[in-house]
């Protein structure tokens, strides 16, 4: 039996920021995993890059059942200190649209920076390691590949089950529901939408066309690329949107965001040019034949009637469509909903209910915007919980 301060149930973001926050201050930590490798999600994050944070992290970016909640814990680590520590450890970064950072050396430097802190605090790195039974209420024993370890606290930084090529599952949310935490319904997040099949040929047309647009589900609304695939549509407009998107619920998309047909179309009412020729020079070529019949496509401008511009306008910026499904976790980038946070301190993340007991990053009803802001969540619930072991 292996006895340490605290135990750390997965090695992804959160988990080794939390383990090497804690060591640094004096705490004897083990971290635990299944993988092999640790860090696998940052290994493959932003493309291999690695988006890290944001120059514009707020907590506007997140959703959560209470949107106060991460308001404390990102107050106290701005994306500089991100920057700061990535800097320490040689690994420098370029911003891009929207305030993304970005590694210059690669995902792979990310996850050794975390792994490099970790060793020099003295963490414990049990990785490659079936976790069994996990039981008790301080201390807390974990069995793990035949032995036990037993830790005065527990935390599970086990994220949530999107990307499961990279391990991941959902035994995050079992342990919370074990030790008596409610979870918000999970589902996939920033994940393709796919159209229903009367649309899908649409799709074969389009796939791999991307343009700029406007997509709308509910209250949320999101202006960045669109990229069809052969079942619907990705790119960032799709994915912000796929996190507020509610089973049944209908999705709006404007493909011509900051501009108006109409005037486009009275910039060339006296041309005898079709209005689909006049549409593929600011639209891909494509794409206007599919979204009007063949009769408006094929008017000339000059002979195009009001209630035909009507419908063209409508057809371009208010193309409304019911999306079957997602693409599921396999495609998700996270999992929206989790551990629900009404029990969990904003300040330590720790258990109300259960002294000793910690959730963090995703594991945690706490899913962020497209563009570095899980990442920085990660980070910045670890460095919270760390500081509370």
């Amino acid at each position: 039996m292996s006895r340490f301060d605290a135990i750390i149930l997965g090695a992804g973001a959160s988990g080794l920021w939390c383990a090497m926050t804690a060591g640094a201050r004096g705490r004897n930590v083990a971290v635990i995993d299944h993988g092999t490798k640790a860090a696998r999600k940052v290994r493959i994050s932003g493309g291999g890059k690695c988006n890290f944070t944001n120059l514009n992290v707020s907590p506007a970016h997140y959703l959560c059942a209470n949107p106060h909640f991460v308001k404390s814990a990102l107050a106290r680590l701005s994306p500089w200190d991100v920057v700061g520590f990535l800097g320490d450890h040689g690994i420098s970064f370029e911003e891009r649209d929207h305030g993304q950072l970005f590694t210059l050396e690669g995902a792979g430097r990310v996850a050794g920076a975390l792994l490099d802190r970790c060793a020099r605090t003295g963490a414990a790195m049990l990785t490659g390691q079936d976790v069994g039974k996990v039981s008790g209420t301080g201390p807390f024993t974990v069995d793990v590949g035949g032995s036990t370890v037993t830790g005065d606290r527990l935390v599970l930084a086990l994220g949530g089950p999107s990307w499961p090529q990279a391990g991941a599952t959902d035994f995050g949310f079992r342990l919370a529901e074990q030790f008596g935490l409610a979870l918000v319904p999970p589902r996939p997040g920033l994940v393709p939408l796919v159209f229903p099949k009367r649309l899908r040929p649409m799709c074969a047309e389009m796939a791999g066309n991307a343009l700029p647009a406007t997509v709308e589900t509910g209250s949320a609304r999101f202006t960045d690329p669109l990229l069809f695939t052969h079942r619907g549509v990705s790119g960032p407009a799709a994915l912000q949107a796929s996190n507020y998107w509610r089973e049944h619920q209908p999705v709006t998309i404007d493909f011509l965001p900051g501009q108006r047909l109409e005037d486009v179309i009275a910039e060339h009412r006296a041309s005898n040019r079709q209005l689909r020729n006049l549409l593929a020079r600011i639209l891909p070529k494509r794409l206007p034949g599919l979204l009007l019949d063949a009769a408006l496509a094929g008017t000339e401008v000059s002979q195009l009637s009001k209630a035909g511009i009507e419908t063209a306008c409508e057809r371009i910026h208010r193309f409304t469509f019911t999306p079957s499904e997602t693409e599921g976790y396999a495609k998700a980038e996270v999992t929206v909903g989790g551990a629900a946070t009404d029990r969990i301190s904003s300040k330590t993340m720790e258990c109300r209910d259960v002294p000793g007991l910690f959730v963090i990053g995703e594991t945690l009803d706490v899913t962020g915007h497209l563009g570095g802001f899980n990442l920085h969540w990660a980070f910045a619930s670890g460095q919270a919980c760390g500081e509370a072991l």
